[in-house]
């Protein structure tokens, strides 16, 4: 068999790692002066996950340099992660990565590029293995909350699409056309729509729809429309919920949460005046769990709110993405959006398909039925 030559080699990885679609660039820009506002002198975090996402960490790295900051770039992947977990003992897989934390408290800003893995990857990994490693991450985002500026986004590459369902062709057209619109116009109107359904004390919210019947209350002054300073895609209108004994009823996701790379499958989560009462699902029922009892924050709401990016269509099993979808709903888990007051290491956001089937109220008032927002008639 005829060998690859050094030169074909070298021309391979040029390729790969020196992508000339211009979107990356443009891209790159926008994270840090749209969505990170970097000024000049101010040090910047980037985490490229996998290599796949070179590309865009290169994009960020320059525009962070012409800016006047100081970038550095951590390099990060789920089979580092799967290797420390599947090698390391109880007193390892719990340990709180020094070096990470203490460079949010070096950075003035963080950007996390996540590039897509095999899901299957943490197969062998125990369920509690798993968890107890999930929540000491879950500390780590803790650290980056209190004290930087922050921005996520999940890269696409060949195994996101293929997790995705979609050909890799498409699922990158969406991600550069979720991220790069007119997030101007499309502020406004999502921050108009926060506007009307803003007031005063608490407001009960009525979810109905698939094997869902779910009532909970949130704080009425805390709607926002979320611009592209916290993940992107964006296009998100968003609350903080009231954990009190008003929190009653049954939720079923028809797509399967997704933390920690483990698919958990049919979903449903009953709780009872405040209180949770089961959690089930057709798969990694155990890992679900052992996530909502990792603290005592962890099985309550951390956030509520509805997806408004017409841009994103597919749902792609990751929750940076399909939380936005318009059309959708999502609850988090655990630690508060603003105007919330629930603390817990982890936020675990699940979203629900309504195009369907599905209806929301907010103090009697409808403003969600099968997957239309109905806002602009209030």
């Amino acid at each position: 068999m005829k060998r690859a030559s050094s030169v074909q080699i070298f021309s391979f990885m040029e390729v790969a790692m020196f992508d000339t679609d211009k979107r990356w660039k443009q891209l790159g820009e926008v994270f840090v002066n749209n969505c990170l506002e970097l000024k000049k002198g101010e040090k910047l975090m980037i985490a490229q996950y996998e290599p796949e996402t070179w590309q865009l960490a290169l994009a960020t790295y320059e525009a962070a340099i012409k800016t006047g900051g100081f970038p550095q770039i951590q390099l990060k992947s789920e089979y580092l992660r799967r290797a420390f977990m599947k090698y390391g003992t109880k007193e390892q897989y719990t340990w709180l990565p020094g070096i990470e934390a203490l460079g949010m408290e070096w950075a003035d800003a963080y950007v996390a590029l996540r590039g897509g893995y095999n899901l299957d990857i943490y197969h062998d990994i125990p369920a509690d293995v798993l968890a107890a490693n999930q929540a000491v991450h879950g500390k780590v985002s803790s650290l980056r909350w209190q004290h930087t500026r922050w921005l996520l986004s999940r890269v696409p590459n060949a195994a996101f699409a293929q997790q995705a369902g979609l050909d890799l062709e498409t699922v990158t057209d969406m991600y550069f056309n979720s991220t790069l619109m007119d997030y101007t116009n499309g502020l406004k109107e999502w921050e108009s729509w926060a506007k009307k359904i803003t007031g005063k004390g608490n407001q009960l919210v009525h979810i109905k729809g698939k094997k869902t019947d779910l009532q909970f209350e949130v704080n009425a002054d805390s709607w926002q429309a979320s611009a592209v300073i916290r993940n992107i895609p964006g296009g998100e209108i968003f609350c903080g919920p009231v954990n009190n004994k008003k929190l009653n009823g049954t939720i079923y996701w028809e797509n399967p949460g997704v933390l920690g790379g483990r698919l958990m499958p049919d979903m449903q989560v009953e709780w009872k005046d405040g209180k949770l009462v089961s959690a089930k699902a057709s798969a990694n029922e155990d890992y679900l769990n052992g996530i909502l009892s990792s603290d005592p924050g962890a099985s309550l709401l951390g956030e509520f709110a509805f997806g408004t990016n017409k841009y994103l269509t597919h749902f792609t099993n990751d929750i940076l993405w399909d939380e936005k979808i318009y059309g959708t709903i999502h609850l988090a888990f655990g630690r508060s959006a603003p105007g919330g007051t629930n603390d817990s290491a982890i936020h675990w956001d699940v979203v629900k398909e309504m195009r369907h089937e599905g209806e929301v109220s907010i103090d009697g008032v409808t403003v969600m039925r099968d997957g239309e927002l109905l806002f602009d008639s209030i």
